[in-house]
């Protein structure tokens, strides 16, 4: 398999474009948090305002040159982010926004995963003198809801320039989709070559969490070139694009009702990891149905009872409406009606019953006009329709023309007979009464 230094180059040929062509990294605000000195369980945290200057070159001085540090701030660090993630434009808002992206960063010990598909990673028994050193890591959330972002830090110790050595990100950690679509939950991680832990491989995994309930997905081990024995059907990675340009997004060939929830992507290094959650959401409209239809021809003072069932949706909330457009186009709302429960079909989806009565006594029905069920769901609004006939009002269809003008045909070659047949007989007749005379 490709050694995962592979995996850097065109980051690194962007990082070069950022640098030489003037790229400006923001500035970013954050908290520090970690937890007070004391060891008890429910150990008390502190918050401490931070700020991180980015540069993308470890030997450029032009960030600092430029800003000192600020009186308003606790601490200062001076991050070289070779890959230039802590760059991107959803981190850097426009001028005068009142919007800032989401930052925390926190203490981090480095120190080997119990999950068995990392085992490869640490296989020798010694740490690294590498791992001596101060580490950090921050998490971060652009504030146009587009990047997810966890960095790992590593700073000589006692120093406040720490450099990125692992960046796990996502641009789409909130996704909506139908039922049946394929779905790609966006990952990918970008490692440092010059760290000595990026020669050693990587491992991949992917866990899902839903109210309470987790379960893996699928774990790749990319030192080894294998998956763990628990692997959900219908969910892949692209290995190409995985171990060429670090691409580790979750691939769900046909997305279900059962995949709504968040997902966790984490990416580890020998000792270190980093992780993004992906939100995904499965909205699936309802279908409308109306029975009975055609309605019955309605007499006045009679009273028609309609029903619209709305089949194969989720999540659950729906809304019902009724409206009545008479054949003058006015519409007049008829309430949501009578609404059953909730059913819940094989795959998970539901399916809801609206009944209204039309009485003429209430309502004004002499005109007939057009009944609709509406039903409004989080996947968009579906109507249905049914015309209401009233007997001696609604107009002739063309039906109705066809058969009168057959009863008058009849009619006409009926009287056409009789005319003959009693015709030629009064003609004999005559004919007769005159040969006597």
């Amino acid at each position: 398999m490709t050694n995962i230094s592979t995996i850097l180059q065109s980051f690194l040929a962007f990082s070069y474009f950022m640098h030489v062509y003037g790229a400006s990294c923001p500035v970013l605000e954050c908290w520090f948090v970690q937890e007070k000195p004391g060891g008890s369980f429910h150990a008390a945290m502190s918050q401490e305002k931070s700020l991180l200057y980015i540069n993308t070159d470890p030997d450029s001085e032009e960030t600092r040159s430029k800003q000192g540090p600020s009186t308003d701030h606790d601490r200062v660090y001076y991050v070289t982010d070779p890959a230039a993630t802590l760059c991107s434009s959803s981190l850097h808002p426009p001028e005068g926004s009142v919007q800032k992206p989401q930052c925390e960063i926190n203490p981090f010990m480095p120190q080997p995963s119990t999950v068995q598909w990392t085992a490869s990673l640490t296989d020798s028994a010694h740490s690294p003198i590498y791992l001596q050193a101060d580490w950090y890591t921050a998490a971060l959330q652009g504030f146009d809801g587009q990047l997810r972002l966890s960095n790992v830090m590593r700073a000589p110790t006692a120093t406040k320039e720490p450099k990125v050595v692992l960046s796990v990100s996502s641009r789409t950690f909130m996704i909506r989709s139908r039922l049946g679509e394929p779905v790609v939950l966006d990952c990918g991680f970008w490692v440092d070559a010059s760290s000595p832990l990026s020669v050693s491989g990587f491992a991949v995994e992917w866990r899902y969490q839903f109210r309470g309930d987790g379960r893996l997905v699928l774990a790749y081990d990319g030192k080894s070139d294998r998956f763990a024995e628990t692997q959900e059907e219908g969910a892949r990675l692209d290995f190409t694009a995985l171990h060429e340009t670090g691409n580790a997004s979750l691939i769900l060939q046909e997305a279900e009702v059962r995949h709504s929830g968040t997902y966790i992507c984490t990416v580890y290094l020998p000792y270190l990891l980093a992780q993004v959650a992906v939100e995904l959401e499965i909205v699936e409209p309802p279908s409308l149905s109306i029975f009975p239809s055609p309605l019955p021809l309605y007499v006045p003072g009679q009273v028609v009872t309609v029903q619209c069932e709305a089949s194969g949706f989720y999540p659950l909330s729906l809304e019902f409406r009724w409206v009545l457009t008479g054949p003058d186009g006015r519409v007049r709302p008829l309430g949501q009606g009578s609404v059953t429960g909730h059913r819940q079909g094989p795959d998970s989806t539901y399916s809801q019953t609206s009944r209204v009565e039309l009485d003429s006594a209430k309502l004004d029905l002499d005109r007939g006009g057009e009944v609709t069920c509406v039903a409004v769901h989080r996947g968009g609004t579906r109507r249905a329709s049914v015309t209401l006939n009233i007997t001696g009002v609604s107009a002739p269809s063309i039906e109705d023309y066809m058969a009168m003008v057959a009863v008058a045909l009849g009619i006409y070659g009926l009287i056409k007979v009789v005319s003959w047949t009693f015709g030629s007989g009064f003609d004999d007749a005559n004919a007769q009464e005159k040969k006597v005379k």
